[in-house]
């Protein structure tokens, strides 16, 4: 049984590895697509290798505990699983990604032709993701060592899982009515339907709750707490790295963008104001 320091350091050595491999192996199927892009399927596919290392580890040392990182576990790779399905639907014959091609030419990381360089776009997409993912995934390693809740651990740990619950179906039906708005032939020009009423942001909203929720349900076992960054550093990618603050500025140059950015929340829910003229929302993807 695995425990203490050596404990950690076989479960972080092994998500590690895991995590290298999958990524080499979306570099190798990189290389035969001729783009880069098929890295962000990979993002949400991570967690849910990492999720099942951690079940493996933990089923090893009994029962209870392996009940409760299976709970978990089923929640991560069913985000997982969904979020990649959705992306490799979204990218599917659309070429490679604006973002990883000013990378890669910031660092010299393209050929004459704009093809990029297999040295770099390993290092700077696919080993750099690699890392961003062993760091998120901190409190799943550390699930992998926690005893099951007890106590008034449980109701915490399973409002944690609610929470994660939560997450994954706000997410899910706020792109299932992003796509809906996309395909609409007669759409606004931002959208405001739905759960887009109430936040300009509700998926990358609904994955922060899956972080929060994750976190919460594994301190709830007494380890894990020091984990904290994972859903900090999520919620920094989601609302100012790569998520809301990046797509506001994309969407900024629509009409109406002003009045409606004054009357819907950014980020977290809230219930449109009156104050404005124009009401709609916008949001991952609404380009």
């Amino acid at each position: 049984m695995l425990t203490g320091i050596s404990g950690v350091l076989v479960v972080t050595l092994t998500s590690a590895v895991v995590l290298v491999l999958l990524q080499s192996g979306a570099f190798a199927l990189s290389r035969r697509l001729g783009r880069v892009n098929v890295v962000d399927v990979t993002w949400g596919l991570g967690f849910g290798l990492v999720a099942l290392v951690a079940v493996a580890f933990s089923c090893a040392r009994g029962p209870a505990s392996g009940s409760h990182a299976l709970v978990v576990a089923a929640l991560v790779v069913g985000w997982g699983v969904r979020l990649a399905v959705h992306i490799g639907r979204q990218s599917a014959g659309k070429g490679e990604d604006p973002r990883y091609v000013e990378m890669l030419d910031k660092h010299d990381g393209l050929d004459a032709d704009g093809t990029p360089e297999p040295g770099p776009a390993f290092l700077r997409v696919f080993l750099l993701q690699a890392a961003a993912q062993w760091v998120v995934s901190l409190p799943l390693q550390a699930l992998a060592l926690a005893p099951a809740p007890a106590g008034a651990g449980l109701p915490v740990a399973v409002a944690g899982v609610v929470l994660g619950l939560f997450g994954v179906v706000y997410e899910a039906v706020a792109d299932a009515q992003l796509g809906a708005y996309k395909r609409d032939p007669d759409r606004p020009p931002i959208m405001s339907r739905g759960l887009w009423r109430f936040s300009r942001h509700p998926n990358y909203f609904g994955d922060a709750c899956v972080w929060w929720g994750l976190w919460v349900a594994v301190a709830a076992t007494g380890w894990g707490a020091f984990t904290v960054v994972s859903p900090l550093l999520m919620t920094y990618f989601l609302v100012w790295a790569t998520g809301a603050r990046p797509m506001d500025q994309h969407m900024s140059g629509r009409p109406g963008w002003d009045d409606y950015a004054d009357r819907i929340s950014f980020f977290v829910p809230l219930p449109p104001k009156r104050t404005g003229r124009f009401g709609a929302g916008a949001e991952r993807g609404a380009e």
